[in-house]
């Protein structure tokens, strides 16, 4: 059986979320016009569910997005039409007619027909789930029409790891996301990747550096840029950071020794615990969500955060599940 999610009522406080899914076999399906499709659609949904993308990464086979989903509040019918037509900018005829009928007929608080639709779409909003759903559904018939195929793209439900927000580790989850070029030999510096948040940041996109900003806590790009940039490549920004890898036998040694890991290697490594941790962050932070987990799911009350090696500048890191497969690969 599948575990339950771990989810953040959005009624109770908002949540950062680092989702991916992979294509089925892990086919190298997306060339960049799939890519640019799949980045045009994910900024298209998150508009209309209300949450916004912190950053994101389109790979070959698979994609990344570190996603805020803040806490739900009262949407009005006139922005409920609006966030329609974002996620329908060409709207067939029958479309059209529909929501010109809707409209009026929001105004009548009893009208059945009005109320059934806005329940539709306010719980379409403010949830991951619904967004990661839409995403792979939309861009699984466009992909599907365009490639004249039929059947599933992805391999299995996304992956998600509720993240401490607004802190180091979402911040280093974040450059983890934007670096996945980087680890993959395809660039040696991000900004030069077009398919990442960090790209569209330095090339000017605001709604990339608004994401950016939030995990950084910063008020403006001009103030966060350069710790960011340091974060992605280690002091100075420079060309030192290219090479350095932390192989597996070198992890266990640094387990084996509870010694603590350099954020710049860590970040060019794959960290299995950035997809597959559940909950990440401060050891407060993963109780908390560990026991409303154990609630969901029924699980022992022996079941305790686990830290993860000291890395550098991030201080003390927790996850709620353990790894069967290496941390880091």
């Amino acid at each position: 059986m599948r575990g339950a999610r771990i989810k953040v009522d959005a009624v109770e406080g908002e949540a950062v979320y680092h989702c991916m899914s992979r294509t089925v076999n892990g086919e190298m399906l997306f060339d960049d016009v799939a890519k640019e499709i799949l980045r045009k659609q994910l900024r298209q949904v998150a508009e209309y569910c209300g949450v916004q993308i912190v950053t994101y990464a389109l790979m070959s086979n698979h994609f990344h997005v570190l996603l805020r989903v803040p806490q739900k509040t009262a949407v009005s019918d006139h922005e409920l039409l609006r966030r329609y037509a974002v996620l329908y900018p060409k709207p067939t005829k029958y479309q059209v007619a529909r929501v010109e009928a809707l409209a009026g007929k929001l105004k009548d608080a009893e009208d059945k027909d009005a109320q059934e639709w806005r329940e539709r779409q306010l719980a379409l909003m403010g949830d991951v789930s619904q967004f990661m759903k839409l995403v792979k559904q939309r861009f699984s018939v466009w992909y599907n029409r365009s490639h004249n195929r039929y059947g599933t793209l992805w391999a299995e439900r996304f992956k998600s790891v509720l993240v401490e927000g607004c802190s180091r580790v979402s911040a280093a989850i974040a450059a983890y996301i934007d670096l996945n070029a980087v680890r993959a030999g395809l660039v040696s510096d991000p900004k030069d990747y077009r398919f990442c948040g960090y790209a569209e940041a330095v090339a000017g996109n605001l709604a990339s550096r608004e994401g950016l900003n939030f995990v950084l806590g910063t008020k403006t790009w001009k103030s966060g840029q350069g710790a960011y940039r340091q974060m992605l490549f280690g002091r100075g920004s420079g060309p030192q950071a290219k090479g350095r890898e932390l192989s597996p036998e070198k992890f266990k040694q640094v387990m084996k020794d509870k010694g603590e890991l350099p954020l710049t290697a860590v970040l060019r490594c794959r960290v299995r615990y950035f997809s597959d941790g559940a909950v990440l962050g401060s050891r407060a932070f993963v109780q908390e969500h560990l026991q409303h987990y154990q609630q969901l799911s029924g699980r022992r009350k022996r079941t305790e955060p686990r830290p993860l090696p000291e890395i550098e500048s991030l201080g003390d890191v927790t996850t709620l599940r353990g790894l069967r497969k290496a941390a880091f690969g």
